[in-house]
């Protein structure tokens, strides 16, 4: 499973978007920007270089929210047949952390500012970029142990509906102001948000429930399941 994440992340890595404009301009950058300040951020938000960037970790992540939707529609339907395809949500949720962690964002850690700098005193949206990436890390490995049976308490199961409340209702504050396109944008994002709580409530209600097995269908399974899915398209047609 981890081969197939790593895969599919070098493949994507391969196919980003660049040219010899692009160098020039993350060499000026290297060269003269320091974090956090307006002109620098205006310069990038918006151009060529970072819709293709800002378009490319949408996509990305799009392809993992997809493939972790599909994985859940079994949980819905109670079917016992591809097991092994219940170990996707957690590998893919670490896979996304970790993509978050390290690229999502052009000028900040660990390519450009420090760690203190963008986690404590960085732009807000780069903090919610990081902090949502250790957040999906950590419930990745919390879904992997229980899914491997290697945590049995019920209270593990809320972690991941939570964390998809939570998720939701931050993309409602997240925003790309100096971006042409921002209120493009925060419309994508609002909508995101409201379907992503509405898919953590789904789960929370299944798993307090205690619908989580292979032998009962669950309705509230399908709708998480369903509104993953419609996450990930989401995700994949992004476009600044």
């Amino acid at each position: 499973m981890a081969a197939i994440a790593l895969a599919i992340l070098m493949v994507a890595m391969s196919v980003y978007p660049h040219d010899g404009s692009e160098s020039s301009i993350s060499h000026e950058h290297a060269g003269s920007h320091h974090h956090g300040m307006p002109d620098s951020a205006d310069q990038w938000e918006g151009s060529r270089e970072g819709k293709a960037y800002s378009n490319f970790n949408h996509h990305l992540a799009g392809v993992f929210v997809l493939l972790i939707g599909l994985s859940e529609i079994r949980y819905g339907v109670a079917v016992s047949v591809l097991a092994w395809t219940r170990f996707f949500l957690p590998v893919f949720m670490v896979s996304v952390g970790v993509f978050l962690l390290i690229w999502s964002d052009h000028e900040g850690w660990p390519f450009g500012s420090t760690f203190s700098q963008v986690f404590f005193t960085g732009e807000w949206e780069t903090i919610q970029h990081k902090w949502f990436g250790i957040l999906a890390s950590v419930i990745g490995v919390i879904e992997w142990l229980r899914r491997t049976g290697h945590v049995m308490g019920c209270w593990w199961k809320f972690p991941l509906p939570i964390f998809a409340i939570v998720g939701g209702l931050s993309l409602f504050l997240h925003s790309h102001g100096a971006n042409p396109a921002a209120h493009k944008i925060a419309l994508h994002h609002a909508v995101m948000g409201m379907m992503a709580v509405t898919a953590g409530s789904s789960k929370f209600v299944s798993d307090w429930n205690g619908t989580l097995s292979a032998d009962k269908a669950s309705r509230w399974e399908l709708a998480w399941a369903a509104l993953v899915l419609l996450i990930g398209i989401q995700l994949l047609i992004y476009s600044e």
